[in-house]
Order: C-alpha cells, then sequence, then structure tokens
C-alpha cells in the first residue's frame, strides 16, 4: 500500500514537470532560417494575367544570380530533375523579406505564353547570402508549386523565361532562362 501512494505522487510531479516544459516552449521565439523557412504551398498553380508586383524601389540590393529551365543541379552539383530553379542574392546589410516573383514563359514556335505569380510564403533571405527557390511541387525550404500543365511541361517547342524577384525595400531583380526544344522535361 505504501509503494502505491509514493507511485501516485511521483508520477503526478513528472507530469506537471512535462506539461510546464511543454507551455514554455509555446511562446520560445522562432529564428528564421539563413536562407528560407518556407515550404511548398499545397493546391494548384494557376497562370494570371497581369504582374501584381507594384515595387517601385530603385534601391539596388536584390539580384538575380542564375535562372535555370533544364540541366538543373542541387547545391552539391548532381543532377536533378528540370524544374525552373531561381537563385537570388541580397547584397545588402539588412535582411530581405516579403519576397514575391513573377514569371512569363514563352513558347518561341507557336508565340503563346503564360505567365505566373507563385507565393513566396515566408522567405527571408538574410544578409550577403544567396538562396535557390526551385519551381517543382517538391516540399521543404525553397521549393514552391508549379502548374504541371504549363506550356514548360506540355511544349516540345523552346520555352523562353522573363523572371522577376521583388522584395521590399530594394528593387526588382530580373533574370532570363530557357528550356530548349524537346520532349519537356527530362531527367538528366
Amino acid at each position: 500500500m505504501k509503494l502505491k501512494f509514493i507511485i501516485i505522487p511521483v508520477a503526478l510531479v513528472s507530469l506537471v514537470a512535462a506539461g510546464g516544459i511543454a507551455l514554455s516552449q509555446l511562446n520560445a521565439p522562432v529564428t528564421p532560417a539563413a536562407t528560407t523557412s518556407a515550404n511548398a504551398a499545397a493546391g494548384t498553380v494557376l497562370p494570371v494575367t497581369s504582374n501584381p508586383i507594384t515595387n517601385t524601389s530603385t534601391t539596388p540590393g536584390l539580384t538575380v544570380v542564375s535562372a535555370l529551365a533544364e540541366d538543373n543541379v542541387d547545391g552539391s552539383g548532381t543532377a536533378i530533375t528540370d524544374r525552373l530553379q531561381v537563385t537570388v542574392g541580397n547584397t545588402t546589410s539588412n535582411p530581405l523579406t516579403n519576397l514575391e516573383t513573377y514569371y512569363v514563359m514563352t513558347d518561341v514556335t507557336t508565340g503563346a505564353s503564360e505567365a505566373y505569380y507563385p507565393p513566396l510564403d515566408g522567405v527571408i533571405l538574410a544578409p550577403n547570402t544567396e538562396t535557390t527557390l526551385s519551381f517543382d511541387n517538391e516540399t521543404g525550404a525553397g521549393h514552391f508549386p508549379e502548374n504541371t500543365f504549363s506550356l514548360y511541361r506540355s511544349s516540345t517547342n523552346q520555352i523562353d523565361f522573363t523572371i522577376q524577384v521583388s522584395a521590399d525595400g530594394v528593387q526588382i531583380a530580373n533574370g532570363t532562362a530557357t528550356k530548349g526544344a524537346g520532349t519537356g522535361e527530362q531527367a538528366d
């Protein structure tokens, strides 16, 4: 009987301590990732009819370092499946926030084009760093949704991309990419 009275208070103290630890974590500050804390959003990405970016800043600081639509590689240099992949850089001493992108893909043979404004929720570009934005429907930091029925995925003609990336307080950065003629997306 004595053992029962000892076990109950010990279990109760353990439960209260665990609850206190859990509650103390509720208001703990979240430290943003060095480059991005965003995950791919669920859902379909549809074409847009106009560019919603309204940034008029003339202050330099955001750059498109590179843009690829084929022959892609990951951070280690290993070949990965084709996707629109845009590496952006922050040349300022402050984090860049509220990033947004708008891109237009054009079939150079038919002249058909589609424009997209995919969400970049949660992206924070740390000072003097670069990060890669991959539009590929994968999950994890730096991956964002794409329209799997777009010209990029369905046309066998050359597709040219014009890309704009914007962030608060700095001028829009521009880039271009090309998918050569072929059978749409190809694994490398």
